[in-house]
C-alpha cells in the first residue's frame, strides 16, 4: 500500500473518529455545570487535603469560609459585567449598591430591632430603590461623564458612611451584626457549611438571572447599545429605558450580595464603600473575560483566592528569608496581584474565558498542518 493511501485512510480515520466523538463533547459542555454545582455542593463533606490552595481540608471551616468568600465575589463580578460587557457601562460606583445591601439591612436590625427577614428585604430594597434613584440620574449623561457620576455617588456614600453619622454605620471600624438577631443556622463556626451553601446559591442566582437576562429580547437590545448606540436610536428605540434596567438589576444583585457578604463577615464593613471596591470588581471581570457567560465569575474567584493567599504568602517565613531585592516587592500582595493580572492579560487576551478556545486552536492547527501536507504529497505522486 502506498504512503498516500495509507495517509488517506489515517485522515479518513481521523474525521470518523472527531465525528463519532462530536456528541459526546457536545454531552460534556452541556452537563458540565450541573456535574461543578454537585462537587461544590458537596465540598462541606469532604476531607480532602489540598496544600497550596487551602490551608487545611477541603470541608474544614476555614477553607469553606475562603471559598464563601470566593464564590459571593464571582457571582457579584457576574452581576457587574452586565453593566461593563453586556450594555458597555462603565460604572465606579458598583460597590455603593453592595454597601446599601450591608448596611441598610444591618440598620434595621439594630435600629429597629426588625426580624431579620424583614429587615433583609428592606436592606435589598432599599438597595434597588438606590440604584434606580442614582441610576436615572448618572444615565443622563454617557461615556466618561457617566463613569464620572457613577464615581462621585460612590465617593459621597464613602465619606457618609466613614463620618458615621448619628452612629448608624460605625465610621471607620463598621458596625457588627447582632448575633441574636440573625437565624440561628447562620451563626458559629459550626454554621459554615450552611453559609457557604448560602453563597453558592447566591451565585447560582445570580448565573441564572444574568444567563436569562442576556439571553432575552432586553438583552439583545443591551448588546446592540454596546455595539452602536446611534443605531438602537434609529431603529426607533431609547436607549436609556433599557441601560436603566440593566443599571437596576445590576444593582439589585449587587445589593443582594452585600446581604450574604454581611451574613458571611457578621458585620458591615467601610471597605465595601469605596472605589476600589469597584477597581477590584473591574479587574475580576477583565481577568476572567468580559462580556463571557462564565469568564467574571472565573475571574472574582481567581481573584479573591488570589487576594486571600497571596497575602499569606507576602507574610511568611519563606519570603522573610530572601534578599531584600525579591523580599521587598514579594512581601506585598497587591504587588503580587499586579503580576498575576498583566500575566494573564497579555498571555490569555480575553480574559481566563478564551482559554478553551485557544486550546482548541492550538490542537487543530498541527492536524490542519499535517492534512495540508498529505495533500501536498498525494497531489506530488499525481493522486487525486
Amino acid at each position: 500500500m502506498s504512503t498516500a493511501t495509507e495517509t488517506h485512510h489515517r485522515t479518513g480515520g481521523d474525521r470518523a473518529s472527531a465525528r463519532a466523538s462530536g456528541p459526546g463533547i457536545r454531552r460534556l459542555r452541556r452537563w458540565w455545570p450541573a456535574a461543578a454545582l454537585l462537587v461544590l455542593a458537596l465540598a462541606p463533606f469532604s476531607a480532602l487535603p489540598l496544600p497550596g490552595l487551602l490551608d487545611g481540608p477541603l470541608g474544614s471551616p476555614g477553607s469553606l469560609q475562603l471559598l464563601a468568600t470566593c464564590l459571593l465575589f464571582g457571582a457579584l463580578a457576574t452581576g457587574y459585567d452586565l453593566l461593563l460587557g453586556r450594555t458597555g457601562l462603565l460604572s465606579f460606583g458598583h460597590a455603593l449598591y453592595f454597601a446599601a445591601g450591608s448596611y441598610a439591612t444591618n440598620t434595621f436590625l439594630l435600629e429597629a430591632g426588625l426580624p431579620f427577614a424583614v429587615s433583609a428585604l428592606l436592606g435589598v430594597g432599599f438597595g434597588i430603590v438606590l440604584a434606580l434613584v442614582l441610576g436615572s440620574v448618572s444615565l443622563r449623561v454617557t461615556g466618561i461623564g457617566f463613569s464620572m457620576v457613577t464615581l462621585a455617588f460612590a465617593q459621597a456614600g464613602s465619606i457618609l458612611v466613614a463620618r458615621d453619622p448619628g452612629g448608624l454605620t460605625g465610621g471607620e471600624e463598621g458596625r457588627a451584626a447582632p448575633a441574636e438577631l440573625l437565624p440561628s443556622g447562620l451563626v458559629g463556626i459550626g454554621n459554615t457549611a450552611h453559609l457557604y451553601w448560602l453563597a453558592l446559591a447566591y451565585l447560582v442566582l445570580t448565573l441564572a438571572v444574568v444567563h436569562r437576562a442576556v439571553n432575552s429580547p432586553t438583552g439583545r437590545v443591551w448588546e446592540g447599545i454596546k455595539e452602536n448606540e446611534r443605531r438602537v436610536e434609529v431603529l426607533g428605540l431609547k436607549p436609556y429605558g433599557f441601560k436603566l434596567t440593566a443599571f437596576v438589576l445590576a444593582g439589585a444583585l449587587a445589593a443582594l450580595g452585600g446581604l450574604v457578604h454581611l451574613l458571611l463577615t457578621g458585620g458591615s464593613t467601610p471597605q465595601t464603600t469605596t472605589s476600589d471596591f469597584t477597581l477590584s470588581l473591574l479587574v475580576m471581570v477583565v481577568l476572567g473575560g468580559s462580556g463571557t457567560r462564565w469568564g467574571p465569575m472565573a475571574g472574582g474567584i481567581l481573584y479573591t483566592w488570589a487576594d486571600h493567599r497571596l497575602g499569606d504568602l507576602a507574610g511568611s517565613g519563606a519570603v522573610a528569608g530572601l534578599p531584600a531585592v525579591l523580599r521587598v516587592p514579594l512581601s506585598q500582595p497587591l504587588f503580587l496581584l499586579g503580576v498575576l493580572f498583566v500575566a494573564v492579560v497579555h498571555l490569555l487576551p480575553g480574559g481566563l474565558a478564551r482559554l478553551p478556545s485557544r486550546l482548541r486552536a492550538a490542537r487543530r492547527t498541527p492536524a490542519a498542518t499535517e492534512t495540508s501536507m498529505d495533500r501536498k504529497s498525494r497531489k506530488e505522486n499525481g493522486r487525486p
